[in-house]
């Protein structure tokens, strides 16, 4: 049987797969619409997330929002998710072993989207999604091909606002999304 996205949301929000859902108050399954071209994944959910089991609604998800503006999106257009389904602790970085955990749920949700962009929010995404030793401060920007799928990452929202240095890197690189979009016919 193939999975709805109902009964994918349903499965997830039971899962106990690594230690992060002993001390979970929502599992952040992911959020928009489900008929998205683009993906945005980023590493996992904060405090704000884990409260609301939405993702990036706290205050690097607002900043997400003004940067999908900026480009003529909003969260109607794009699907949001994360490598990992449940808050880490202190929100430190997911463990190589939580991610593993988790990844097949976002490999599940990315089959039944089948985007055709995907946009990685932050080193951690980047590594586990475009390739292992992907380095973001000098990778940012770049486009890579997996499958049909182009993908490419820029900084975390949470990092542009703790180094706002970073902020006109990531405007550019939001220009070249949109250019992009625009060539696959995703954007007018």
């Amino acid at each position: 049987m193939s999975d709805t996205w109902e009964s994918l949301r349903a499965e997830c929000l039971q899962c106990t797969g690594c230690p992060l859902h002993q001390t979970r108050t929502h599992v952040v399954f992911g959020d928009g619409a489900v008929d998205a071209r683009i993906l945005l994944v980023g590493e996992g959910p904060g405090q704000t997330e884990d409260e609301q089991g939405v993702p990036f609604v706290g205050k690097a998800g607002l900043l997400l929002d003004d940067m999908l503006e900026i480009i003529g999106l909003d969260r109607t257009r794009v699907y949001v998710a994360n490598i990992v389904k449940c808050r880490p602790p202190n929100n430190r970085d997911p463990l190589a072993q939580e991610q593993e955990a988790c990844m097949g749920w976002l490999r599940r949700q990315t089959a039944l989207l089948r985007p055709q962009v995907i946009v990685c929010l932050g080193r951690i995404a980047a590594k586990a999604i475009i390739q292992e030793d992907f380095r973001i401060s000098s990778q940012h920007g770049r486009w890579f091909t997996r499958n049909g799928v182009q993908m490419t990452a820029i900084y975390h929202p949470s990092a542009l606002l703790r180094d706002v240095s970073k902020r006109p890197e990531t405007f550019e690189d939001l220009k070249a999304i949109q250019a992009r979009l625009r060539e696959l016919g995703l954007l007018p």
